[in-house]
């Protein structure tokens, strides 16, 4: 099985950045989230391992990755006229679904950790005090699980959207839509709400936030992935 899945991820590794315009894209979306981990170290100091700045890119950068490699799973095998080929080899289902998110979810993930490492490097050297600057233990573990499981979730989520579209074009559309419009909305709701949020932010500790926070993500995970397993059938791919 792991051997099937890793066969799936080396082949999705070649073929992810062939669709026309995937290239160009990628290298954009990866341009601002690495202006951010040089300019906001530069522009904060100290404050940037203190502050929330790690988090923003923990929860926009592995969403904005996955949201460009993860609609070419299915949608790119159809537009390439190459998925009834992967569906008569003999990889197991799960070996194809969990090889298609797993190398989604290694890049953009590893790219996040990257990219605040980057920033750590960077405001070390750019504002040395005599002693490292390191974000702190609740923060770290925040940034790589949050990334994590919001990584996971875009992935189960491309899937279930790649498996219907007929281009990657439509995939990517919609599975934009799907996983932006949520925390925009959020956004907008803590704003108005700032007043309440604060107060019962101020009775909790920030582990227990952090806690609460990772038992949503992984709740939602499991869903997504239970869909995501239920849906995919060959023989409903043959007829589609």
């Amino acid at each position: 099985m792991i051997k099937d899945i890793l066969t799936v991820m080396w082949k999705e590794s070649k073929g992810m950045l062939r669709h026309r315009g995937s290239r160009a894209r990628f290298l954009v979306i990866l341009l601002a989230p690495f202006l951010l981990t040089v300019i906001f170290p530069l522009k904060h100091g100290a404050a940037w391992v203190q502050g929330l700045d790690s988090i923003f890119i923990a929860v926009f950068f592995p969403i904005t990755l996955v949201s460009i490699t993860i609609p070419n799973s299915f949608a790119g095998e159809r537009e390439r006229k190459t998925l009834e080929t992967l569906l008569a080899s003999r990889l197991p289902d799960r070996a194809i679904l969990f090889g298609k998110v797993a190398i989604s979810v290694a890049l953009a993930w590893g790219a996040t950790l990257a990219s605040i490492f980057v920033g750590l490097v960077i405001v070390n050297v750019a504002h040395w005090e005599g002693h490292l600057l390191l974000l702190t233990p609740t923060l770290f573990l925040a940034d790589v699980i949050v990334s994590f499981l919001l990584a996971t979730l875009a992935a189960g989520a491309g899937v279930l959207i790649s498996l219907r579209s007929q281009t990657v074009q439509e995939a990517m559309q919609t599975l934009t839509a799907v996983v932006l419009l949520p925390p925009m909305l959020l956004g907008m709701l803590l704003t108005a709400l700032s007043d309440q949020v604060r107060e019962i932010a101020g009775n909790l500790k920030s582990e227990q936030i952090l806690l609460m926070v990772v038992i949503f993500l992984a709740v939602i995970d499991l869903v997504v992935f239970f869909e995501m397993m239920t849906h995919f059938r060959r023989s409903r791919m043959y007829l589609d």
